[in-house]
């Protein structure tokens, strides 16, 4: 089982770790603009960047967004979407209120079937039933290229390994950034 930390105490991370190179599961979530079921995951016409926030309620989240989307107007051929365990319905009022237009948000409250299939679900400490904070770059194929889960939830993303591989996914490279367990 694979651990972060949460200003220094360690946390588990529950459900079914994937690597890079394995194939991403396509998961239903929900997105938070009009409730409709999103499905990230699996082949696609785009490169998804599956960023994992486990709030937008917070400092941190919040800003890793606002970088993410206004780093989306420069992606060609990628769509980001945005995964936490928020409502959708304050993921909504998040979005309004900053102006996030350039990216899909979407939670997974519903059965946290993203966080189990991908790892990512914290098991234990205060944030217990949310997500940590990951990166996953899917290509077009629905294999991961680079994973990326942040060691301490209370840090930013490596924002320049992230994009970087955004931009070599279409390629048959893979990455990681380094810090993943």
């Amino acid at each position: 089982m694979a651990t972060v930390t949460l200003k220094g105490n360690e946390c588990n991370l529950a459900g079914n770790e994937i690597g890079v190179g394995s194939v991403a599961p396509q998961i239903t979530v929900v997105a938070s603009k009009d409730l409709s079921d999103k499905v990230v995951g699996g082949a696609s016409d785009k490169i998804q960047v599956i960023v994992v926030v486990p709030s937008l309620d917070t400092p941190v989240c919040a800003a890793e967004t606002r970088k993410f989307n206004a780093e989306a107007a420069s992606i060609s051929g990628a769509e980001i979407i945005t995964v936490s365990m928020d409502l959708p319905f304050a993921a909504s009022r998040f979005c309004t209120a900053e102006g996030i237009d350039n990216l899909t948000v979407t939670s997974d409250f519903r059965n946290k079937e993203f966080a189990n299939n991908y790892g990512v679900l914290i098991a234990d400490g205060a944030l217990a039933g949310l997500t940590c904070r990951a990166i996953f770059v899917v290509n077009k194929d629905g294999r991961v290229t680079y994973k990326q889960i942040v060691p301490e939830i209370t840090d930013e993303p490596d924002y320049g390994s992230a994009l970087a591989a955004i931009k070599g996914a279409g390629s048959l490279g893979v990455s990681c950034c380094g810090s993943c367990q």
